[in-house]
């Protein structure tokens, strides 16, 4: 698990068949099988390199993130150890399970802070957004400070220590991110759903609208 808290920004770039990732020298040394979060996708170190490690990398990671194009060009990257029980929890519980990609639709400098407009790319996950909630952009933990009424369009305040000491500065409008939603959010929703009467512990019901009313219903009022 991870908070969201960048130590670093490193680079990404291929290695034959892996990703070398440097810049880690913030928080080394690293051993082998530890866990760090690039632009907050978990990647396991398997060779330790310099001030940096080798990973490999599935399929299933290159389709769903944006390591594959990042290290195609040796892109800026966040980095974030693995959490240890001792630590604060500064940010939110964030699992390096990338849930899918993001469009960066407006960068707006305000006088104290940056205005950064986001949409998911599968517009599904907006249900997993709400005003005040928390959000993974690149590993880096936000607050969503509105979104569109079905979650799929959200924005974000920015603060100058995070734009600053994150790769958030490089983005501009078009640009991809990864996205992970609040795990919280996906837990309470399958609960919720295996609540019903009659529902396996393997069933869920997605159909099901989950109103004020029904939340009554089922004694989570």
């Amino acid at each position: 698990m991870f908070t969201g808290l960048v130590q670093a920004v490193g680079r990404v770039e291929r290695r034959g068949v892996q990703l070398l990732v440097t810049g880690c020298a913030p928080f080394a040394p690293l051993q082998l099988g530890d866990s760090v979060a690039v632009d907050g996708v978990c990647l396991t170190v398997a060779e330790c390199v310099g001030d940096g490690f080798l990973a490999d990398v599935s399929e299933e990671t290159l389709a769903r993130t944006t390591l594959g194009v990042k290290a195609s060009r040796r892109g800026a990257v966040n980095l974030e150890p693995a959490l240890r029980l001792a630590d604060r929890l500064g940010g939110h519980l964030v699992g390096g399970h990338i849930d899918g990609a993001g469009t960066v639709m407006a960068v707006e400098a305000l006088s104290q802070s940056w205005r950064l407009e986001l949409r998911w790319n599968d517009p599904s996950y907006g249900r997993y957004v709400c005003e005040k909630g928390s959000i993974a952009v690149d590993g880096i933990s936000l607050t969503v400070a509105g979104c569109s009424d079905d979650g799929s369009r959200f924005w974000i305040a920015v603060i100058p220590h995070t734009w600053e000491s994150t790769s958030l500065h490089h983005l501009v409008v078009g640009a991809s991110v990864n996205l992970e939603a609040d795990v919280i959010a996906r837990y309470a929703e399958r609960l919720l759903l295996q609540a019903q009467p009659g529902a396996s512990a393997h069933q869920a019901k997605p159909d099901v609208e989950i109103t004020s009313d029904w939340l009554n219903a089922h004694g989570w009022g």
